[in-house]
């Protein structure tokens, strides 16, 4: 679905995070755990990817949690209620392949919590025992607390200044859980690349099937501009189409860090340029 949609709620979580719904009734109805849209907020504006947090078919809505991280998303931040949004494209991406595996493991990191809640949601409805381990750097960045309790079987929170549950990384947890007997047969981690190269690393020593979730830098979101280009077993995919989501022993996690940090002095100087009074 192409076309304008109205914000229907918006809040913001912490001073960097909000969460917006917006009215997409096609997507809400035809979209599945895992995938995502593409959204441009203005004729100027750069398109931008985002995961779907939450949707309801039947109130035709979508949620998205969104952090504020460039130019884009700082206008978008701007936006209040009964604003429109220019167009918006999806389901994009391929969902998550959804059965019952046993006891999964769902790790959200920061803003990866939010697509990482229908996920987690889909694998309970699936008869999976489902344990959301949910890391944040404070306690401010641990979002939808209470949507991933309701979406899980139990909920373990790690904070690395140990503001709040645990302190310690997601990986901490997660070796908790495997010192402790549980018998994990998969994971499903989404958050900053470097977490989730670090959870893929641990679960690999533990043989234990491992998905990661890939936000890359991308255009157009149907696998022509190639901008979202990764590495997997050696062979080269497009999140876009092929993904969002690859098995995180086979992704080149440190190629695609060097990808990510390719246009850090673009962003600061558009950031500087359209936002002057950003402080």
């Amino acid at each position: 679905m192409i076309g304008m949609s109205k914000i229907l709620e918006k809040e913001f979580i912490t001073p960097e995070v909000f969460r917006m719904k917006i009215d997409a009734p096609d997507i809400a109805r035809k979209r599945k755990a895992g995938q995502f849209i593409i959204l441009r907020t203005c004729d100027e504006g750069e398109r931008i990817p985002l995961t779907i947090a939450d949707a309801d078919a039947d109130e035709g809505w979508l949620e998205l949690v969104v952090q504020v991280v460039g130019k884009t998303t700082k206008f978008f931040s701007r936006l209040e209620v009964g604003d429109s949004i220019c167009d918006l494209v999806g389901p994009l991406g391929r969902p998550t392949h959804i059965e019952r595996y046993g006891n999964v493991v769902v790790i959200g990191g920061g803003i990866g919590i939010a697509p990482s809640h229908p996920i987690a949601g889909a694998m309970k409805a699936a008869g999976n025992k489902v344990i959301s381990i949910l890391g944040g750097r404070t306690k401010d960045l641990v979002i939808m607390e209470d949507k991933m309790k309701a979406a899980s079987d139990q909920i373990v929170i790690t904070t690395d200044d140990g503001s709040y549950g645990m302190k310690g990384l997601v990986t901490d947890a997660l070796q908790k859980l495997i010192d402790n007997g549980v018998n994990v047969d998969l994971v499903v981690a989404i958050g900053p690349p470097i977490m989730m190269k670090f959870v893929s690393l641990l679960t690999k020593k533990y043989e234990i099937p491992t998905l990661v979730s890939l936000n890359t830098i991308m255009v157009d979101g149907t696998g022509m501009c190639g901008a979202c280009r990764v590495t997997v077993g050696g062979e080269t995919k497009f999140v876009c189409v092929d993904g969002p989501e690859f098995d995180g022993h086979k992704v080149d996690f440190d190629e695609m860090m060097m990808r990510q940090r390719m246009y850090v002095e673009q962003e600061k100087e558009s950031m500087e340029r359209h936002c002057p009074h950003n402080h």
